[in-house]
């Protein structure tokens, strides 16, 4: 998996953190979040700030035993007026944990692949930052910009959740609904080089495979990385009116499949 630069993904990270603050202060505490119809933007706003200190304790005191994760979850302000401080605050802690040093300290990785906790933490907490932010501007009813380098490096992210080790542990339908018999899928961003942005997914008897590039496919899915990103986290729909920039070739009901038994962001 390509991945961003560290120091451009520590950044990002309070850059879409702040984003989602600023607009789930525009959306207010109770607004409803229209592509997480469970929660509302209380509920956002904790989850996040929440989890970007629960990962912070995780590498700052080198938890390698997912025996010893963190219990305890930080408190969400009372005062919306405050939300945006913390979140802040979360924020810079996290990344501060995510060090240099840190990057390739024993740290415990759910994934159980071949990245350090570390590395495998960024990924996630960006992730996190980026779709969460989507979710906090739909309530707001603003637009979210993420660069194209972000949105393959999460898309990477994505693909490699799903074919992680502890993927079948996790999410045992999920990963029984993705296995086949050879049915291809190309996922191709229309904003980025061949060799960056373009994901290619072989589903096999034993669970899916991906690999960067271009190969024929039973159905190709192209537009903007932010776009495809967004579609594969379940932000955005495959096909229709908010789905304009996104075009289909092939089997349409393969990819939608897809979509339909890989989601694991939560909301």
């Amino acid at each position: 998996m390509t991945e961003l630069n560290t120091e451009s993904a520590r950044r990002a990270i309070v850059e879409h953190t702040r984003g989602l603050a600023e607009s789930a202060a525009a959306a207010g505490p109770d607004a409803a979040v229209p592509t997480a119809p469970k929660w509302t933007i209380t509920d956002l706003v904790e989850h996040v700030g929440q989890t970007q200190n629960w990962v912070a304790s995780i590498i700052e005191q080198r938890i390698t035993d997912p025996r010893q994760l963190p219990m305890e979850m930080a408190v969400l302000p009372a005062d919306p007026d405050q939300w945006q401080a913390w979140l802040s605050e979360s924020a810079q802690r996290v990344v501060s944990a995510c060090s240099d040093e840190a990057l390739d300290a024993p740290v415990f990785n759910p994934a159980g692949d071949e990245r350090s906790g570390t590395r495998f933490w960024i990924s996630s907490l960006l992730n996190e930052a980026v779709v969460h932010g989507f979710d906090a501007a739909a309530a707001a009813n603003r637009p979210l910009d993420v660069d194209a380098d972000i949105a393959a490096a999460l898309i990477g992210n994505h693909l490699a959740m799903l074919t992680s080790p502890t993927w079948k542990m996790q999410r045992a339908e999920s990963a029984e609904a993705i296995r086949g018999t050879g049915q291809t899928l190309q996922w191709l961003a229309t904003d980025l080089a061949d060799d960056t942005g373009a994901w290619f997914i072989e589903r096999g008897p034993d669970g899916p495979t991906w690999q960067r590039g271009t190969q024929p496919a039973d159905v190709t899915v192209s537009g903007p990385a932010r776009s495809l990103l967004l579609t594969l986290t379940r932000r955005l729909p495959l096909t229709g009116p908010e789905a304009a920039d996104l075009r289909v070739d092939g089997d349409t009901d393969l990819a939608q499949h897809w979509l339909d038994n890989t989601a694991h962001v939560s909301g």
